[in-house]
């Protein structure tokens, strides 16, 4: 992966959604979904800069399943990537780790509070 080639199409598309943005201020439909796609578009090819194969394998997988995490996982990496603190590819194994810390940082324990007052009051035993 090329720094300086990363850099050039970041700079490009930005340059290209900034002139769409000027033409059409009008609110159409189009123009915005047009805009989506190409955003879409750099972040898919960002991606496929910074992971190999088996890790957008992964990526995928993951946003079948769980959508919301896998669009934090995709933002966290390209922020990592803008900043160059991606020193290559990552491959699977690395996204397993980074996926893993992920988890531990939005895990939430859950604790269950069982209140035996409360059952031991039944109106039940009343009938007897």
């Amino acid at each position: 992966m090329a720094d300086p080639e990363f850099e050039a199409l970041r700079q490009q598309r930005l340059a290209e959604l900034q002139s769409q943005n000027r033409r059409g201020n009008n609110g159409d439909q189009e123009a915005q979904q047009e805009k989506q796609r190409q955003i879409e578009d750099m972040r898919h090819s960002i991606l496929t800069q910074v992971l190999d194969q088996s890790a957008r394998a992964r990526l995928n997988t993951l946003s079948l399943g769980k959508p919301e995490k896998a669009k934090m996982v995709e933002g966290m990496l390209l922020s990592m990537a803008q900043r160059g603190q991606l020193p290559g590819k990552l491959g699977e194994k690395e996204l397993i780790g980074l996926l893993e810390s992920v988890n531990q940082q939005t895990q939430k324990k859950t604790t269950v509070k069982f209140d035996r007052r409360r059952a031991a009051l039944d109106s039940d035993d009343d009938d007897l």
